[in-house]
């Protein structure tokens, strides 16, 4: 009987199986070509040796070799940082409050490259096993960080200038190591192949880098193309996006509180 778990929006189901010749073997997930669901699964053997593989709708089904390649385990995990960036909503609109706070190329690479290894740093601790934080808490934090840059975006747009829009890269760091844990939580669901830890925790930071420029770069090529538009939009349409963003991040921070409570 396999060990059934929810863990955010992930079930996870565990076998002990008293197995010979699992190696060489076809796995298939069955039915999952119906679905529009994906499959990660792990094969931990009694000599320490692991096996890892995603399976999708149009995957289903894979041959398990004979030993868990470092090349295997650095695609897969690189594959994993580029989803987990790009369909994590929270942190992608971080980085979009940053983009509309920050005025100027230099900051801007200054701010991106301090979100990056401030949350680089605490993803390896984290995922080490060095430091560790509630999940639930975090969660509702980094909602919060969202409301803090949403409110400074305004009160830039008002003419009142702070710290942050003046030095954002020091929100970035601050806010970016608390984001790293909130990585750390969803590597954590998946879990790291033994014997290729270090790899698979820098491909997995190299995806989630990958993804987050693919993002910036599609966010400036917006920006570059909105400007080739000559109708100039009216004052409150400006404010639109910043208040949309601290609205939807204030009630994941409520929801996320309000969870956490009854947990």
């Amino acid at each position: 009987m396999p060990i059934s778990r929810t863990v955010g929006g992930a079930a996870i189901e565990s076998w002990t199986l008293n197995a010979q010749g699992l190696r060489g073997q076809t796995l298939t997930i069955g039915g999952l070509e119906a679905t529009m669901t994906d499959v990660l699964a792990r094969i931990e053997y009694m000599d320490g040796t692991t096996w890892t593989r995603r399976f999708t709708p149009r995957d289903p089904a894979a041959v398990i070799p004979v030993g868990d390649t470092a090349t295997n385990v650095a695609g897969l995990y690189l594959k994993l940082g580029i989803e987990h960036i790009l369909f994590g909503i929270d942190h992608l609109l971080f980085v979009l409050a940053l983009l509309m706070l920050t005025r100027g190329r230099m900051l801007l690479v200054k701010t991106v490259t301090a979100f990056t290894v401030a949350h680089s740093l605490t993803l390896a601790l984290a995922t080490l096993g060095l430091f560790h934080v509630p999940q639930a808490p975090v969660e509702a934090v980094i909602a919060l960080s969202i409301v803090f840059v949403a409110v400074e975006i305004v009160r830039r747009q008002q003419g009142r200038v702070g710290v942050a829009a003046r030095a954002p890269w020091i929100v970035a760091f601050s806010f970016g190591l608390l984001h790293g844990f909130g990585f750390a939580g969803a590597l954590s669901e998946v879990g790291l192949p033994a014997g290729h830890i270090p790899l698979a925790l820098l491909f997995f930071n190299l995806g989630v880098e990958a993804g987050q420029l693919i993002f910036v770069a599609a966010v400036m090529a917006l920006l570059v193309a909105a400007r080739r538009v000559v109708l100039t939009p009216p004052v409150w349409a400006l404010r639109v996006p910043a208040y949309s963003i601290g609205t939807l991040a204030m009630f994941w921070t409520i929801q996320r509180i309000a969870m956490f409570s009854i947990s």
